[in-house]
C-alpha cells in the first residue's frame, strides 16, 4: 500500500516516519517543508515523556521551569515547573522530524497538494509542481487545509488568529498575558536564540496586532529586527468536534488537519505527535479502520469537552471576579491549586478530570487563602502583588 502524506509539520513528519519503519513506501508533500511559526513551540512534560528524543538529541532547544501568569488586573503568579518544558523554534522542530522521516525511508518532496480524487481505491493527487497517485492518504496540512471534505469542518468561529513576532532578545521564562474579556492571550517564550512573542484570539488581525504592539511597547520590547508572522490556529467548538470525521475512505487527518488543537490553551503539538503516533501504530496492526474510534476516545473526547469550557475560562466570572483572575490569585495563595497548575503545565491533567478535581479541592483552596497558610519555604519567590504591566 502506498502513502501519501500531506503536510511536513509536527502531525505530517513524525507520521511519515512511522509509517515508513513500519514498511509501507511513504511519500512526504509539503510546500515549505521547514518553516517558522510565531506561536511558542513548547512541548509539555507530557510530549518530553511520550517522546524521549525531543528531549534528548542534540537540535537546540531551551528547557524552562518558570512560568508567569498575569491577570489583567497586572496582578502576576510564578510557578516553578517541577516538569520543565522544552522550546523549540518551530523550523528546527519540523526539521528535526523532516530529517527523521527521511532516516525512517519516507520520501520528502517539495510540492502542495491542491486537490484529491479517489478513483477506483486510489487517489489522483494534483500538486502546484507535479501529479501524485496513493491508495492512502494522511491529511496533515494544517489548519489551511484544501481539501475540505477530509479533516474538520471549521467555520469561522473554529479558529483563532495567531500571529506575533520572533525577536531578539532572551528571557529565562514563559510569560502568559490574560487580558480583560478576551478568548485568549499573550505570550512571551524564549527559545534558543530568540523570543518568539505573539497574541492568539478571536479578534480580526489588525485588533490583535494592535494590542500585542501595545502590550510589548509597555514592556519595553523593540520591534526593531523583529520578524511578524500571521496564521491560523484551530479552536474548534464543541458541535464542530461532533461534525467532524477524523478518518474516511482511504484517509485519515492528524494534528491540525483533524482539529485536535487544545481550543483553550492553543497546544497542539502533543496532538499532532499522539494522533500521527496512533494511526502509525492503527498501519503497523493492519486496522487503519480503526484510527478514528482510538482517536476519538483518547483525544477529541477531552479537547471537546475543553472547547465547551472555553468561554467560560475566558470570559466566565467565580466569586465576583474573571475566571482567570481568580486563577492568578489561586496560584499565588493556594499549595493545593498550584499543584493542579503544575499538572495543566505538564499536560497531565485532563479536561475530563479537571472540574471533578477542582470542586473536590475548592475548600482545602480557599482555606489556604483564607488562613494565608501558603508554604512559603516550599516556594521560591515570594508572597506580593505587582503593578500592572
Amino acid at each position: 500500500m502506498n502513502i501519501a502524506v500531506l503536510g511536513g509539520g509536527p502531525a505530517g513528519a513524525f507520521a511519515a516516519e512511522l509509517l515508513a519503519e513500519a514498511g509501507f513506501p511513504t511519500t512526504l508533500l509539503d510546500e515549505k517543508l521547514a518553516w517558522e511559526k510565531p506561536c511558542g513551540g513548547g512541548l509539555t512534560a507530557k510530549a518530553l515523556e511520550a517522546y524521549p528524543f525531543l528531549a534528548a538529541g542534540e537540535a537546540p532547544k531551551r528547557f524552562v521551569d518558570r512560568a508567569v501568569l498575569v491577570a489583567p488586573s497586572g496582578a502576576r503568579a510564578t510557578l516553578r515547573l517541577r516538569r520543565p518544558l522544552a522550546i523549540y523554534s518551530r523550523q528546527v522542530l519540523n526539521g528535526l522530524l523532516l530529517e527523521r522521516a527521511r532516516r525512517a525511508g519516507a520520501t520528502v518532496t517539495r510540492d502542495r497538494v491542491t486537490a484529491a480524487v479517489r478513483e477506483k481505491g486510489t487517489w489522483r493527487l494534483k500538486g502546484k509542481q507535479d501529479a501524485y497517485a496513493a491508495d492512502f492518504c494522511v491529511v496533515a496540512t494544517g489548519a489551511r487545509n484544501p481539501l475540505r471534505e477530509m479533516g474538520a469542518r471549521m467555520g469561522p468561529a473554529d479558529s483563532y488568529i495567531a500571529l506575533g513576532y520572533y525577536m531578539p532578545g532572551c528571557q529565562d521564562h514563559i510569560e502568559i498575558q490574560f487580558l480583560a474579556d478576551f478568548e485568549g492571550y499573550i505570550w512571551v517564550f524564549p527559545r534558543s536564540d530568540h523570543l518568539s512573542a505573539g497574541i492568539c484570539g478571536k479578534l480580526p488581525a489588525a485588533e490583535l496586532r494592535r494590542r500585542l504592539e501595545d502590550y510589548l511597547r509597555r514592556r519595553g520590547m523593540a520591534l526593531e529586527g523583529a520578524t511578524f508572522y500571521c496564521h491560523l490556529l484551530p479552536s474548534l467548538r464543541a458541535r464542530t468536534f461532533d461534525r467532524s470525521p477524523l478518518a474516511g475512505d482511504g484517509w485519515a487527518a492528524v494534528g491540525d488537519a483533524a482539529g485536535l488543537v487544545d481550543p483553550i490553551t492553543g497546544e497542539g503539538i502533543y496532538y499532532a505527535l499522539r494522533s500521527a503516533d496512533l494511526l502509525g501504530a492503527c498501519a503497523r496492526e493492519g486496522c487503519l479502520d480503526q484510527y478514528a474510534r482510538r482517536a476519538g476516545i483518547e483525544l477529541v473526547k477531552d479537547l471537546r469537552l475543553g472547547a465547551a469550557i472555553s468561554p467560560r475560562f475566558y470570559r466566565g466570572r467565580f466569586l465576583g471576579s474573571g475566571v482567570t483572575t481568580r486563577m492568578v490569585q489561586f496560584c499565588r495563595r493556594s499549595p493545593t491549586f498550584e499543584d493542579l497548575m503544575q499538572d495543566l503545565f505538564a499536560g497531565s491533567q485532563t479536561y475530563l478530570g479537571l472540574q471533578q478535581r477542582l470542586w473536590r479541592q475548592l475548600g482545602v483552596t480557599l482555606w489556604e487563602i483564607a488562613t494565608g497558610s501558603r508554604r512559603r519555604a516550599d516556594r521560591h519567590e515570594p508572597f506580593q502583588i505587582s503593578s500592572p504591566v
